[in-house]
């Protein structure tokens, strides 16, 4: 008897058949023009010349919007709702529309084809949580009008879908977030886990007949914290023909006192080791012009992390999982500016990482998923 192929295998074997011409012909030219670059999620930079100065082909953009909130316990939270996040997409759209030359909004994952032949930036719109649908799955339908096409399903707390990494006892998807999920399989929205509980991370895995994303964060096994995948989710993730986007808040990159680019080459190659290749690409989670309170202060990793120790602390208090000790730093200092494509590309490369590694890692893992997702 003929052993069965997995889900994960199935998917890659069929994915490489598709992208094989792409991959070829971009091999073929690589001496000759630029890889694609692709940013699992950052936001719209001040300046629009700032989208030809980061090499980006395509990225996700963060769309919400909200407020800050108290919880019962004191501690604040950013509260993402209905009427703030009409707006916010909105406002959004008009800009990639009407204001900005360099990017527009896409759609579609063959949208990617034509940022590389316009020499331009294709914008995939996300929220960040499924808060703004608030109990009706009927505001699903027409965010995805406006342009939606990757939602969280929440953002570090629990919603009415299902439970947030930065919660001290952990829950899984609830009946409204597996009907959310299985909405947004049938619509063409990707799910991201990226904030999630690690039990709402697998019911995502598990209920999803298309690819799911975590689409910035890092890996537990390098660094203990809730924010982090444990391998049995990354594994998870990959196993849905999805992937993981290594981000630059370089606290959850590494616990050692001074960041490096190494301590993100660690992370990728981890998420290599436990979920293939396939499995791994880069985000931000910073504007593609940096972290703008560290660049203010010359990248001093001492003084930009103290904005964040009352936040940090409120964690420790609560007893969420990975916040007994403050970190040291925010950013990797090579990293945050316009050009941390360009510069992974290079470490990947010195790093030992073949071309067709550094493809997918760069962009290539993402435009498959992106493909596969949304046509």
């Amino acid at each position: 008897m003929v052993d069965q192929p997995s889900r994960r295998t199935f998917l890659q074997q069929a994915a490489a058949i598709a992208a094989a011409p792409h991959l070829a012909s971009r091999a073929s030219r690589r001496s000759q023009e630029r890889i694609p670059y692709v940013d699992g999620l950052s936001f719209l930079p001040d300046d629009p010349a700032s989208f030809r100065e980061s090499g980006l082909t395509a990225f996700i953009l963060d769309a919400s919007s909200g407020e800050t909130v108290e919880n019962e316990d004191g501690t604040a939270r950013y509260y993402r709702s209905f009427e703030a996040c009409s707006k916010s997409i909105t406002a959004v759209r008009r800009s990639l529309r009407d204001e900005i030359d360099e990017a527009f909004l896409a759609t579609r994952g063959s949208d990617v084809d034509d940022a590389l032949r316009r020499g331009t930036t294709a914008v995939f719109l996300q929220f960040q949580g499924c808060e703004p649908l608030g109990e009706d799955l009927a505001r699903l339908d027409m965010f995805y009008e406006l342009g939606l096409r990757v939602l969280q399903i929440t953002h570090h707390h629990d919603n009415p879908f299902g439970g947030g990494a930065l919660e001290v006892e952990h829950v899984g998807l609830t009946e409204l977030g597996f009907q959310a999920v299985e909405q947004m399989n049938e619509l063409g929205v990707i799910p991201d886990v990226s904030h999630g509980s690690d039990p709402t991370s697998l019911d995502v895995a598990r209920t999803s007949t298309n690819p799911v994303i975590l689409s910035h964060g890092a890996v537990r096994a390098l660094v203990p914290n809730a924010r982090c995948a444990p391998d049995e989710v990354v594994r998870a993730i990959a196993d849905t023909g999805g992937m993981i986007g290594i981000f630059m808040m370089s606290f959850w990159l590494t616990t050692d006192p001074v960041p490096t680019v190494e301590h993100l080459l660690r992370q990728i190659r981890h998420v290599i080791d436990v979920g293939g290749i396939d499995a791994v690409g880069i985000a931000n989670d910073y504007q593609i012009t940096g972290h703008a309170g560290l660049t203010e202060v010359n990248n001093n990793n001492a003084e930009g992390i103290k904005g964040y120790y009352p936040w940090w602390q409120s964690m420790a208090e609560r007893g969420v999982f990975g916040f007994d000790e403050l970190p040291e730093h925010v950013v990797i200092p090579e990293l945050n500016d316009v050009h941390r494509m360009r510069t992974i590309h290079h470490a990947l490369e010195a790093g030992g990482f073949t071309a067709t590694q550094v493809e997918k890692v760069m962009g290539g893992n993402w435009i498959r998923v992106l493909k596969e997702s949304l046509g």
